[in-house]
């Protein structure tokens, strides 16, 4: 299954009123149109969930807890709120702040409109994944989530290379090694300079779903957007197909691996 939870592109008119700067830098925080890349994966037989909201009105591989209590109006009581990193860094659950922007919103987020926004669309996403995930293990025997997402070009530092695409499993929890083993490989085969969880472990999709004991994994596909995207960063470039292909490699690698996970399960 493919998840793709930092690509959607409905802005709805209230967000935008209250935000301080104008659309086009809040879809800064998107991974922009890596919903277009999956289409052949899909076709091949994976299943995927897009999410459509913008990831400023809800950042659906952040825990629902990751809330700063200074944009919520009643702020939430501390043993409500999980701190972390990405949290103190301004993109929690409802992102705060962004490069070049201070301050996101002009008004706190009313309380109750934060419990409508985890409750009819935070929770479902999950709900949702779990249940295709449990579907496809009990018939197939094992099941795997890649979820996908893009990242800014990296600076070479600390790397030999620049990396442009990077397998996340934080750091072995989530998924069987053999199948990164077989994801880092697919990439490299397809030219792709690959890295493993650095300089991203993958998130709360990941920790959330990923259950390599019970045959159920997750990983994270982080790739270069400046391979898929045109100069503009807003349509889709010459690198397009060659994303396309490699999404379609992974599944089809992947769905491979878990047949064969499958067929041992079967036959212990």
């Amino acid at each position: 299954m493919l998840s793709v939870p930092h690509a959607g592109r409905d802005y709805p008119e209230a967000l935008l009123a209250n935000a301080t700067v104008p659309r086009e830098r809040l879809e800064g925080l998107e991974d922009r149109l890596v919903d277009a890349l999956i289409g052949d994966a899909v076709a091949g037989g994976a299943a995927a969930l897009i999410a459509r909201p913008a990831r400023c009105w809800l950042d659906l591989n952040r825990d629902e807890r990751e809330i700063d209590p200074a944009m919520i109006d009643p702020p939430p009581l501390a043993h409500n709120v999980l701190q972390s990193a990405k949290l103190r860094g301004g993109l929690g659950l409802i992102p705060r702040r962004m490069a070049g922007a201070r301050e996101l919103w002009r008004a706190p987020l009313p309380a109750a409109e934060l419990e409508a926004r985890i409750t009819g669309h935070h929770r479902p996403y999950h709900a949702a994944i779990t249940a295709a995930l449990d579907r496809a293990r009990h018939r197939f025997g094992a099941a795997l989530l890649m979820d996908c997402h893009s990242m800014p070009p990296i600076n070479g530092q600390p790397f030999r290379s620049t990396p442009q695409v990077v397998i996340g499993d934080r750091f072995g929890r989530t998924a069987a090694p053999h199948l990164v083993d077989r994801l880092v490989d697919v990439a490299e085969r397809a030219g792709f300079v690959t890295t493993r969880n650095a300089p991203y472990a993958g998130g709360h999709t990941l920790d959330r779903h990923g259950r390599p004991r019970r045959g159920v994994h997750a990983v994270q596909i982080e790739i270069d957007r400046t391979l898929y995207l045109d100069r503009d960063r807003r349509s889709l470039g010459a690198g397009a197909p060659a994303m396309i292909a490699l999404f379609a490699a992974m599944a089809l690698a992947m769905a491979e691996e878990l047949g064969r996970d499958g067929e041992a399960l079967a036959a212990e």
